[in-house]
């Protein structure tokens, strides 16, 4: 069974970090694309970041590239999420997901329960 479970979420202050940790069962993550989508309050879903199964190429949306970083740990079968300076429009539910590719589309498949994030001084 296919099992993602989120950590390491909290009420941090603007300008601070926290690591997000995505404990995977189930399957190895290195064979998959892996991803981190968020859910702002009354907003819809927004992807933020994604490593390939292919050599682990990152990329990121325009809204946290260079201040979030995804990383994954094979040996412990993790995805992580560091974030860094951190705004108050970063609050949000954060989900770790495996997707696909079905042509250039991607296809979210499996979801964790997810993990609060709230910036607020």
């Amino acid at each position: 069974e296919v099992q993602l479970v989120e950590s390491g979420g909290g009420l941090v202050q603007p300008g601070g970090s926290l690591r997000l940790s995505c404990a995977a069962s189930g399957f190895t993550i290195s064979v998959y694309t892996m991803n981190w989508v968020r859910q702002a309050p009354g907003k819809g879903l927004e992807w933020i970041a994604e490593i390939t199964s292919d050599g682990g190429t990152t990329r990121y949306a325009d809204s946290v590239e260079g201040r979030f970083t995804i990383s994954r740990d094979n040996a412990k079968n993790t995805l992580y999420l560091q974030l860094n300076s951190l705004k108050t429009e970063d609050t949000a539910m954060y989900f770790c997901v495996r997707s696909y590719y079905d042509g250039n589309r991607r296809m979210y498949n499996y979801w964790g329960q997810g993990t609060q994030v709230t910036v607020s001084s």
